[in-house]
């Protein structure tokens, strides 16, 4: 024991008097020193006593709308950690097309009786959705968070990035580039994040584009489901319209873009301009690198663990929004707008 005192000692730049008050998880130690030293314990290989070992604070329970788009797991990731820092344990329940519905898991976490949850994009997105069912939470009580998508009426915090300013810059940017008809690609505008990123997309195009108010708003803009299938048939309906920009409400939708574009034998961004919005995990490196809007995810994500760990401690958290600003990152998906396109409809002289 004597030299296994020595050797954690040394590794955590302390004495051994020190290490033993921690072994024996004695008072007089400051939280920096004391992690130091379980810090060389696990370097060193040995194993915790243990009296050392966490115990849990409880379950939490964090529900997303589903995987495939990758900035839900990175979501996911960041509440997951931050939660196991404060000594809960989450509980990831992940939604998918026919499977268990957001209800359900609701069930299941109350049966397991949760600290609390964090609803990342669920039905309080929807703002066509029943929001009965978080006001039946509150009243329990249960402490829980929103992050991304508002709802009138639900005492609870809320954190998400600023849609509206994020389509405001993506058009901003394609606008300083000389760009005039630019598209709006997204999901259904049931969804508050939507709504919200029509309102910047309309705002900043009359600011910028002088004939904007002289045609029809819809004329530039296509509402469809979320994802690359998605992004693709509303990005080809924008085509066929001759824009030469297309903004686009995820990144997913934007690759769906970029596939409508290459189909139609245009180079993305030569041809047409493609911005999207999440700047999801290795979406740097597809061909061409995209322009996003990056949503500040570890901010928002750490925010609302903040925010529920204060809930579940008794000290409550401001019933209100925080919102986040969203940073536009230009890559090799947008440039300057073409002086001329062939479209279907221009007339190719014979040779």
């Amino acid at each position: 024991m004597r030299a296994r005192l020595s050797d954690i000692a040394r590794q955590a730049g302390v004495s051994e008097a020190t290490v033993s008050r921690v072994l024996n998880d004695r008072p007089g130690v400051s939280a920096d020193t004391r992690q130091a030293v379980l810090t060389a314990l696990d370097v060193l290989g040995y194993e915790r006593p243990e009296r050392l070992h966490k115990r849990s604070a409880g379950l939490v329970g964090l529900i997303v709308p589903e995987l495939e788009n990758p900035i839900f797991p990175a979501f996911a990731q960041v509440i997951e950690s931050a939660l196991a820092q404060t000594g809960f344990t989450p509980v990831l329940c992940t939604q998918t097309p026919g499977g268990v519905t957001e209800d359900e898991y609701l069930e299941m976490l109350l049966d397991r009786q949760v600290s609390g949850i964090v609803f990342v994009a669920g039905l309080h997105a929807d703002t066509t959705a029943d929001h009965d069912r978080y006001q039946r939470l509150i009243d329990r009580p249960l402490p829980i968070v929103f992050v991304n998508g508002f709802a009138d009426g639900i005492s609870a915090p809320f954190i998400s990035c600023d849609d509206k300013q994020a389509a405001e810059s993506a058009v901003s940017h394609l606008a300083a580039l000389g760009h005039e008809r630019i598209g709006f690609v997204s999901g259904p505008e049931r969804f508050r994040a939507v709504q919200r990123k029509l309102d910047g997309y309309h705002s900043a195009m009359r600011r910028h584009v002088p004939s904007y108010d002289h045609r029809s708003p819809s004329e530039m803009v296509a509402l469809t489901l979320f994802g690359v299938e998605g992004g693709e048939v509303a990005a080809g309906q924008l085509l066929d319209r001759d824009v030469t920009a297309v903004v686009c409400g995820s990144d997913l939708m934007a690759l769906g873009a970029i596939r409508a574009a290459h189909r139609r034998g245009l180079q993305v961004p030569r041809d047409i301009s493609v911005v999207g919005f999440d700047d999801s995990p290795l979406i740097a490196f597809t061909d061409p690198p995209l322009t996003t809007l990056r949503q500040p995810v570890a901010a928002m994500g750490n925010a609302a663990v903040r925010a529920l760990v204060d809930e579940i401690h008794g000290h409550a958290a401001p019933r209100s929004e925080y919102v986040f600003p969203a940073e536009l990152v230009v890559r090799g998906s947008t440039a300057a707008a073409p002086t001329r396109r062939l479209t279907k409809q221009t007339h190719i002289p014979a040779a």
